[in-house]
């Protein structure tokens, strides 16, 4: 779709809606409410939207549409592909409330498939559609310094940048639509080759009788050096699971890297072999804990804890 002389030339953003008030959305869209925009918000658990109101102020909305009338700016963060169409489409739906030439921009981690189908739809309403899914965790957005990689036209990225960046330190364009679902992709394939060597190496270290924790003090200053390593180093060695991003959102993210392999024919032997993994631990019971678990998977094979 052409771009339109507003999309050229935008009016600040000053109201806007955010659809989806899970661990992930509730702060990132505090973060709008206390930089003083003008926040409506929508769940499919009105009573989490009632809290968030409750909490930050703002409005709660029945549906997805009422949300969306009037703003600039609309906003979503929800759990996989289906629950994006629920959000957008039909007679309920966000784009049914938007008004022409809004932007609707994306945080759910879902298939680079969606984000071209739903920004065709966004186009056929007069609409713009980009594709942000984040990186960072539940303490990125609590702090306000998420990663957001985004697929979309360059004046609609614009147009929400400077609403993304209050809860994103980092703020790209990469491409066009379905690119930030893409770039997302590989940050998932990195993390999951990345756990599983750390996860390995501390389960070798101590069963071979060395201090671990002096260890990857000594190892995180050089090349083995790693956001991992420093952050879940530690915790991983005193079992603790529980930072917010589970295997079962891990395996769903991973499904969605495997399945766009077989359609670009990359090769992703190591990334199988973890998603593998990954269902070892929710067979074992750990589908909610975090994804540096594949290390209890390890001791759990060993015999240990």
């Amino acid at each position: 779709m052409s771009q339109s002389a507003s999309s050229s030339a935008p009016n600040p953003v000053r109201r806007v809606a955010f659809l989806g008030l899970g661990v992930m959305g509730h702060p990132m869209a505090g973060h709008l409410a206390k930089a003083g925009l003008d926040v409506t918000v929508y769940n499919r658990t009105a009573a989490k939207a009632a809290q968030w109101v409750a909490e930050y102020g703002g409005r709660a909305a029945a549906t997805p549409r009422e949300a969306a009338q009037g703003a600039d700016l609309v906003l979503a963060c929800v759990g996989n592909d289906d629950d994006l169409r629920s959000i957008t489409l039909g007679a309920d739906g966000a784009f049914a409330g938007m008004a022409r030439d809004a932007v609707f921009a994306d945080h759910t981690t879902a298939s680079a498939n969606v984000a071209r189908e739903l920004a065709a739809k966004a186009a056929e309403h007069g609409l713009h559609f980009i594709d942000a899914p984040v990186s960072g965790g539940q303490a990125g957005a609590q702090n306000g310094k998420l990663t957001i990689m985004c697929g979309g036209e360059a004046a609609a990225f614009e147009r929400a940048k400077p609403t993304l960046a209050h809860y994103g330190a980092a703020v790209t364009l990469v491409g066009a639509a379905g690119a930030g679902q893409l770039a997302k992709m590989v940050n998932q394939i990195c993390i999951a080759g990345l756990v599983q060597g750390l996860s390995e190496a501390i389960n070798f270290g101590e069963r071979a009788g060395l201090d671990m924790a002096l260890v990857l003090d000594v190892i995180g200053k050089g090349a083995a050096a790693s956001w991992q390593m420093d952050n879940r180093g530690k915790t991983m060695m005193a079992n603790k699971f529980d930072f917010g991003f589970a295997v079962d959102w891990m395996r769903k993210d991973l499904g969605f890297c495997l399945d766009e392999a077989k359609r670009n024919g990359a090769a992703l032997p190591v990334t199988a072999l973890v998603d593998q993994f990954y269902g070892d631990v929710q067979r074992l019971g750990g589908s909610r804990f975090d994804t540096s678990s594949l290390i209890w998977r390890l001791r759990k094979l060993d015999g240990g804890a």
